[in-house]
C-alpha cells in the first residue's frame, strides 16, 4: 500500500465519522491511551498500519504516540524508567521486558508454574524440538489449536527461546535451549527418536502442517 493511498483511505474513514470522533481518533492522550490497551495483549509484534487499525487513529497519530510511550517508558519525561520498554522488531512495535529484569522475571514465573508440565506444553515442546527453528502460527497449524499460553509457558520455563523475528512478518521463531537437552539427558538434538514411526503417515505428514 503506497502512502497516498494510506492517506486516501484515513481521509475517506474520517469523513464517515463524527467530529467527536474524529477529534478523539486524533487526540494524543486518547491515541496513546487506546495505543498502550492493544499493546499489553498482543503477541507478536505489530506495524503502525495495523496498530492504526486497531485504534482507529491516523498512522501519524500512532507514530507520535508511539514516540512519546518510548520516551515516557525510558524515563525521558520527568517520570521513572519502567522495567519494561517499548521496542520496534522486525517492523513492528510490541512490549517488552527490560534485560536486566529477565532474572526476577524467570524466576518469578518459575515459582509460580507447576512442577510438570501439561499434556499441550509436552507436544507444543515436541513440535519446536523437531521443527525449529519455527514460529509460533506454524506450531499452531501443526497441533490445530492455539499455542499462546504454551509458548509463554515454555519460554518463562527456558525450555525454548526466540531464534529470530522475520523481517517481513514479524513473525518471532523459536528454538529449544539447551535446558532441554539437560532435561532430556542427551546431548544433542541428534539423539532424538526418529518421527516417521510415530506418525501414521510418517515424515511427510508432519511436513505438511507447516504448509498449511
Amino acid at each position: 500500500m503506497t502512502a497516498d493511498t494510506r492517506a486516501e483511505q484515513e481521509t475517506d474513514a474520517a469523513a464517515s465519522t463524527s467530529p467527536e470522533e474524529q477529534l478523539r481518533a486524533q487526540d494524543p492522550v486518547s491515541v496513546a491511551r487506546r495505543l498502550e490497551a492493544i499493546l499489553l495483549v498482543i503477541e507478536e509484534p505489530q506495524s503502525l498500519v495495523a496498530l492504526a487499525a486497531a485504534v482507529g487513529s491516523p498512522v501519524a497519530a500512532v507514530r507520535q504516540a508511539v514516540e512519546g510511550l518510548v520516551e515516557d517508558y525510558d524515563g525521558r519525561t520527568g517520570g521513572p524508567r519502567r522495567g519494561f520498554e517499548l521496542r520496534e522488531v522486525g517492523g513492528g512495535w510490541r512490549l517488552y521486558v527490560r534485560a536486566e529484569h529477565d532474572d526476577v522475571v524467570s524466576e518469578f514465573v518459575n515459582t509460580q508454574a507447576p512442577s510438570r508440565l501439561s499434556q499441550a506444553a509436552l507436544e507444543t515442546l515436541a513440535v519446536i524440538a523437531y521443527k525449529q527453528p519455527v514460529s509460533r502460527s506454524q506450531v499452531a497449524s501443526i497441533r490445530a489449536v492455539n499455542v499462546d499460553s504454551v509458548v509463554r509457558t515454555l519460554l518463562a520455563r527456558g525450555l525454548i527461546t526466540e531464534a529470530f523475528t522475520d523481517a517481513e512478518t514479524g513473525a518471532i521463531h523459536y528454538e529449544t535451549t539447551d535446558a532441554l537437552l539437560i532435561n532430556l539427558g542427551i546431548n544433542s538434538l541428534d539423539e532424538l527418536p526418529h518421527i516417521s514411526p510415530l506418525l501414521e503417515d510418517g515424515a511427510d505428514g508432519f511436513d505438511e502442517g507447516i504448509a498449511r
